[in-house]
Parts: C-alpha cells; structure tokens; sequence
C-alpha cells in the first residue's frame, strides 16, 4: 500500500522558459495549423502577446521538472505498476511564446479500489506566468496495480 502520509506533499516549484520552436515543434507533433500558434504577427493581432502555445502544451511544460520522475520516486513505486487515469485542465490565460511558467505540484489524495488491488494517487499542478497570472491548473491521476490483483508488472 502506498502510504498515505504523502498526501498534501508539495514539491519545490520549477520554472519554464516558453520558446517559439518548442511550440511549433509541438505544434507539428500534433498536427497544429492555426495561424495564431506559428506566427507572431498573426498572434499579437489577434490580442496575444506572441505565438501562441496549444491548449495541451502545458502537459508538455509539467514534464520541464529537474526529475519528471519525483513522484513516483517519493511514493517507492515500480514504474512497472504504473497506468495512466486521467487528467483534467482549467484554463485562465493564455501561454504564449516569450512566458516564463512557474509550475507547483502537489498529491492531493492516495486511495484504494478493489480492496487494494488498485491504488489511485491524484495530483495537481498549478501554473503561473511571469505577470503572476494563473494560467493553468492540471488535475491527473494515476493508477497503481497491486501485487494482490493478480497484474503484475513484466519488465520489457
């Protein structure tokens, strides 16, 4: 069982420098097109600051942390054990080219289904710009199997 204690554990804030060919390399990952996200002009004319960063980028600024793997590290997990469950996004302001996003994290809850058998550990990640503006607040949650359900992990 992972022990509850974590709960309400906060780690050290990292910061994200937002640069132009990071989003459009994002930006082709996913199959981008909208002006607004590849040209500064386009951008700043339709009242953003500079080219502005996809709606899902800030997925890709929560995993700028010095080590991406500090949770599951802190709770003594076996990355084997690991599924993904789901995340939740609240927008408040746009990211854009040229921002520098500070992201907090912290693990909310840590609790069991299945007596046991599944562990579910929910965090939150908070994000502001360097205008001190919120911008975004992630919710996501992971599951852990349980050696009791039978789903052990298999190296690879």
């Amino acid at each position: 069982m992972i022990d509850r204690k974590h709960i309400g554990h906060a780690f050290p804030p990292h910061v994200s420098l937002i640069e132009a060919g990071r989003v459009r390399l994002y930006c082709q990952a996913i199959g981008e097109t909208a002006p607004t996200h590849w040209d500064a002009k386009i951008a700043r004319s339709a009242g953003y600051r500079n080219i502005l960063a996809p709606l899902t980028f800030p997925t890709a600024v929560s995993m700028d942390s010095p080590n991406p793997r500090r949770v599951i590290e802190l709770l003594d997990i076996s990355l084997t054990r690991v599924l993904h469950g789901e995340e939740q996004y609240d927008y408040f302001a746009p990211i854009c080219v040229g921002d520098e996003i500070a992201t907090e994290s912290k693990i909310l809850d840590i609790y069991d289904k299945k007596g046991g058998s599944l562990e579910f550990v929910v965090l939150e990640l908070n994000m502001h710009n360097q205008l001190d503006e919120r911008v975004c607040k992630i919710r996501r949650s992971f599951i852990v199997k349980g050696t009791q359900s039978g789903f052990e992990g298999r190296s690879s």
